[in-house]
Parts: structure tokens; sequence; C-alpha cells
């Protein structure tokens, strides 16, 4: 269903309408100098969609609050714990709730976290619900900076990986992010890359307006223009509003931010002594409170300390029985390794996802009677991803796996299966899986999408892939010191083909 947004008027008086679903696909960036107008068209998007697509708005200075009294937004206080944060975003895309994600009255680096742990919930929802949410991010610099601040070095990481998250990968999880900031050359250079559509307002700086002619195709010496730009005028460029780019004027709104723009007034008008209402503290103020020094306590004899010392030691105390049977760490490590055997032996697990592969994990522990707390999501995410690469004991126990399972930490949770298993046929020097094998590890019968995988890794620099003179393949990994026999890409899967033999 093609849906228009009315954002305003184009410079020949036509209706300036924003394709919502492309919108939705190709993602938006927003820029323009403080003053331009950039938060008034955000809550004119804002506005025109709200009855189309569910709404996530993160604001890091409460103005767009006020949606919530025309269009019913949920407002979300992030003054919770990260924890709690994720998990409301998960609920949020459960039940397809607008919300606003209030992050004022926080510093930076609080702001930071929580966004991240924000955007993080509603980027790891389960796949049943990955409904399309327009997430619209206010002050994106802050959240995705292009270099260290004065905030923790932790907090720029995971704020940086969650934005990087939204514009790169969202799309496929129904995730359209759209990016507003005052400045390009504060903003990450890859969060920016991956917007298709913008609209770019008033600015200054020679950097600025040079970055932003060339995002619109446009000349160096045509970039002058961004000086001359009035409050809600904008250039329009991208596949969801103009295929050229298009002066446009932002329309009005029906809802108003909190915080306005400063109003000259004059100053009142007073007869009395200005010096004495500064220093003279008013009835209302409350007096300071005196802080008295406690008495030091009266110093003990000498003659009772030597006493209690002389005392014999009381006997300690027997240790009290525990209220819980003892949990044996090793033999649930085994059960569990067990139950995860038990799932990956039947061949269709491979290609069905997570979270259907988790509740089975739940059953056949309660089954088998596994003591101890469940494992979570994403601790049943990373052992299952292990289990896949099917190591021995003797590989398992070795330093140059233990640095293996290392470096998957980096990698995306649907990927580290697929890094596990080529880096288990590196490490103990056997034939390169097949593409075959890599998809059908990675939940897919696409070998196109195998070879995909591996150019992810070896850009990110984990691996090299290289074809002999019998075009057989071989991937190394530099950081591992090893690497894999040469094998046929093109063989068939041994584990799908040996069960069409059964059948």
């Amino acid at each position: 269903m093609k849906v228009g947004i009315d954002m305003g008027a184009t410079s020949n008086g036509t209706p300036a309408m924003l394709d919502l679903e492309e919108l939705l696909a190709t993602r938006l960036l927003v820029q323009g100098n403080s003053g331009s107008g950039k938060s008034h068209l955000l809550r004119r998007l804002l506005e025109q969609s709200a009855p189309w697509v569910q709404q996530c708005i993160v604001d890091p200075e409460g103005d767009f609050v006020s949606l919530a009294d025309k269009f019913g937004h949920v407002v979300v206080d992030a003054a919770r714990t990260e924890a709690e944060l994720t998990r409301i975003a998960a609920r949020i895309r459960q039940h397809r709730v607008s919300v606003v994600l209030n992050l004022e009255g926080l510093d930076v680096e609080q702001q930071m976290r929580a966004a991240a742990a924000f955007l993080g919930g509603m980027f790891d929802a389960e796949r049943d619900h990955w409904y399309p949410v327009l997430v619209v991010v206010d002050e994106a610099q802050l959240f995705a900076p292009s270099a260290a601040g004065e905030v923790a070095d932790e907090a720029r990481k995971i704020s940086l990986a969650a934005m990087t998250n939204l514009m790169c990968r969202g799309r496929k999880r129904g995730l359209a992010g759209v990016i507003a900031t005052q400045r390009l050359a504060k903003l990450a250079k890859n969060v920016a890359a991956e917007a298709s559509n913008f609209l770019m307002g008033r600015t200054f700086l020679d950097i600025d307006m040079a970055r932003a002619a060339d995002l619109l195709g446009m000349e160096r010496r045509q970039a002058e223009m961004f000086r001359d730009l009035g409050r809600g005028h904008f250039v329009a460029l991208g596949p969801a509003i103009a295929r050229r780019p298009l002066p446009v004027t932002i329309g009005n709104v029906e809802t108003a931010p909190r915080s306005t723009s400063p109003k000259l007034m004059p100053l009142p008008e007073t007869g009395e002594d200005l010096s004495e209402l500064i220093f003279t503290p008013g009835p209302e103020e409350r007096r300071p409170i005196v802080r008295r020094t406690p008495q030091p306590p009266t110093p003990t004899p000498t003659a009772d300390i030597l006493a209690q010392l002389s005392q014999p030691k009381p006997a300690p105390e027997a240790p009290a029985e525990p209220v819980f049977a003892i949990i044996d760490e090793a033999e649930r490590d085994m059960q569990i390794e067990g139950v995860l055997r038990e799932i990956l032996e039947d061949v269709d697990a491979s290609f069905r996802s997570d979270a259907i592969l988790y509740q089975d994990f739940l059953v056949r522990c309660r089954i088998r009677r596994v003591a101890g707390e469940p494992l979570s999501l994403p601790a049943f995410r990373r052992k299952l991803a292990v289990a896949r690469a099917g190591v021995d004991g003797a590989t398992a126990e070795s330093e140059t796996w233990q640095h293996a399972l290392e470096l998957s930490a980096g990698v995306p949770d649907d990927m580290q299966g697929v890094f596990l298993s080529v880096a288990q046929a590196a490490v103990n020097s056997l034939p390169c899986p097949s593409d075959a094998a890599i998809a059908r590890v990675f939940g897919s019968h696409s070998a196109r999408r195998a070879r995909r995988l591996l150019t992810y890794f070896e850009e990110r620099g984990l691996l090299v892939v290289r074809t002999d003179f019998r075009n057989n393949r071989v991937v190394a990994f530099p950081d591992l010191g090893c690497e894999t026999a040469p094998g046929d890409p093109n063989l068939p899967d041994d584990a799908v083909d040996s069960q069409f033999a059964a059948e």
C-alpha cells in the first residue's frame, strides 16, 4: 500500500509528498543548524504518519512528549535501569505501541547508555514481532559521535553500535531510522552514509555545506545556497521524496513543543532596591542546615582492652545447612550440551528461528530435570553457535580455539555459528566447508548468502579467503595463525543429502 505524507510545499507551490513505504525501506537524514527547523520538520513527519505506522522517538530534550495528548504516544521515562529499558523496548515491538523515550534530565553519558539499551531491545526483538517501526532520533550526533569526546569510551562505543545497527541492519528487522543532526561533521560517517533520503537545512560552516552538497549531488559552488535557507526551508533528495534536489517548505503542525524559541521581553519595572532583592533570602527559602560535629566517644581504659584480649576466642559456628540443593555446575553443563546435541541432530533445526529452538530447548531441559535457572535467550544463542561448530574435547581446551571464541564475540549473534564452524575447520586443518554447508549453519539454502558471509568476515579483517590452482577454497585466520585445508565450495551439504538418502 502506497501512502503519501504531505510535508509542505515545493518551490513551485505543489504539495511536497513523501512516500512512506519507500521511506521505511531507505531511511532519512535531516541536517540543519540550531534554529533551522529540524524539530519542526520531524514533528510534521510524525504527525502526518502517526495513523499509518508505529513510531518510536528518541527525545533527548523532552520536546516530543506533547505527541502523547494528540496521538496517544506512550511516554517512557528513561530514568530506569538498562535491563528494564531493554525489556520495555521488546514489549513495545510485541504490542506495536508508539512511544517517546524521554531522556530529559539525564546527563549525556546516561542518555547514551539509555538510548543504546532501548534501541538494542528493539533490534533484538523476536522475529515474529518485526513489524515496521519509524525510529526517529533527534540530535543524533549525541548518540553517534564522529570522534571521542568527554564521555566514557565504553558508553560511546555501545551507543555508536546501537545507532549503526539501526541504520545498517535495522531495515530487515522492520526498523526505519530517521536521524536529525545539527552538523554532519559531528555525526559518524558510517551512520550517515546508510541514509538514502536527505533534507538539508540552513548551515554556515564550509565543511558542513560541502558535505551537504556532496550528499545531494550538487556542485561545490552551489553549496553557498545553504546559508540563505530560511527557518523551515530544506532541500530534499531521495527515492522517497524527489529524484533531483528540490526546495521544500515544511508545513504547519498540530502540536507544539514544550520549549519555544526565546522572545524579547522588556525588563520588569521595580522601585525596590535591587541589591536587597538579590542578597536577602525570601520567606520561602529554607534556612541552611547547621551541622554540629558529634562529641568523640569516651576512650576505653587500657585495662579493659587487655582483659578483652586475654579472653579465649569463641568456637566458630557450624556452617548453616544450605536451603537449596547445591548445583553441580559441571554436571549441569554436560546436561545442557547433551540437550543442544539432541536439537542439532535434527537437520531441519538449522532452518528454524532461534526463538523456536529456544522453546524446544527449555522443554527438553525440563524433561531432563536440568538444575538451576534456565539459560537466557542470548546465552542460548551463544552456546548454540559453539555447539554448531562441533569441536571435540581436545580442540575445545586448546588456546587457539579459546582465541577463536574471543574473536567470535565481536561478530553479530546470527553469524557466530558460521564463523566458529569455519574457524573449527581451520584449527583442525580440515577442508574448508562448502557454500551449502555454510548456508545450512546460517539457516539458509542460498549459496550466494554463504559467500556474502565470508566476504563480510573478510572485510572486517577476521579472515582471508583465497583459491588454489584447482579452484578449491582456503580460508586463513591471521589472528589464529592457522588456515583450512583446500575445500570445494560447490560440494553439496553432506548432512542434508544423508537425510534425503535415508528418506
